[in-house]
């Protein structure tokens, strides 16, 4: 009996990994749909790449399998809508992934902040998570069948990492004086970039109003609703003060993401080309 036999013949070449990705994959996006998938792409892609330094380094083994199925999840999410915005233009998901330079990228300041130590790493999964599922939620009722579809599935999975950060949150702070001071902190040090997930944009405005987007502002209230009962519950207070005036949506960035994308494309870039 051969190798083959025993194992089965599969390979990389035979996958279609085209199937995994949710959407018809003979549409094509327009200039606008298609900036606004890569704004969306850009903070799944992002976000996914923090999550998965995690592994191995998280405080419990648990931790590092539900931040790496986090992170891959997220990278699923990426993948379709960076997919969808390159049929704009001929680009494939991996052109946008590892060939654009950083003012070209579109996400988000909060997407961008450092993992820090697990409190930190958790208070912008909790923000992130919460408005993502806002978000997917209004989008899966999209006139756009891609990002509909997108949505759809997103939704099911972005659920489950909220209750994830739920969980963490009410976990660190109502755990040992270590773990609360430190969740209070990483709190009032990750809000100041979540104004920027909600604000109305010319392109966001042009796209809701043919029912293909949703306008950010019109999430801020069932986000704040459920970030408001957890950090109640958690005896936390949802801080005020200084807000960043961000811009990842016009390409002006946090100084970490630099870093982060080098690490993300340093395998392209230096082997172009190169399939395994």
């Amino acid at each position: 009996m051969s190798e083959a036999d025993v194992h089965g013949d599969v390979t990389v070449e035979q996958v279609r990994l085209s199937a995994e990705l949710a959407g018809d994959s003979a549409a094509t996006a327009s200039p606008q749909a298609a900036e606004y998938a890569l704004w969306l792409g850009d903070d799944a892609l992002i976000l996914s790449q923090q999550l998965g330094a995690w592994i191995a380094r998280a405080p419990e083994l648990e931790e590092d399998v539900a931040l790496a199925n986090i992170a891959l999840d997220l990278l699923g999410h990426a993948r379709s809508l960076l997919r969808y915005a390159g049929t704009a233009d001929g680009r494939s998901e991996d052109d946008l992934a590892y060939w654009r330079d950083e003012p070209e990228f579109r996400c988000a300041w909060l997407f961008q902040q450092p993992n820090g130590d697990f409190a930190h790493t958790i208070a912008r999964q909790l923000a992130a998570s919460v408005y993502q599922f806002e978000l997917y939620r209004a989008l899966s009722s999209s006139t756009d069948a891609t990002l509909a579809a997108v949505a759809a599935k997103a939704v099911k999975e972005v659920d489950y990492h909220r209750d994830h950060a739920v969980q963490w949150t009410l976990r660190l702070a109502g755990g040992t004086d270590e773990s609360r001071a430190r969740m209070i902190r990483a709190v009032g040090d990750v809000w100041p970039y979540v104004d920027e997930l909600f604000r109305d944009e010319p392109l966001t405005d042009a796209l809701a109003a043919d029912g293909i987007a949703v306008r950010p502002s019109s999430l801020r209230a069932g986000f704040d609703a459920v970030v408001g009962a957890v950090l109640a519950e958690a005896g936390l207070e949802t801080p005020t003060g200084f807000v960043s005036s961000g811009g990842g949506r016009h390409g002006r960035h946090f100084p970490s993401l630099g870093f982060l994308l080098a690490e993300l494309q340093v395998l392209a870039r230096q082997h172009p080309g190169a399939t395994w």
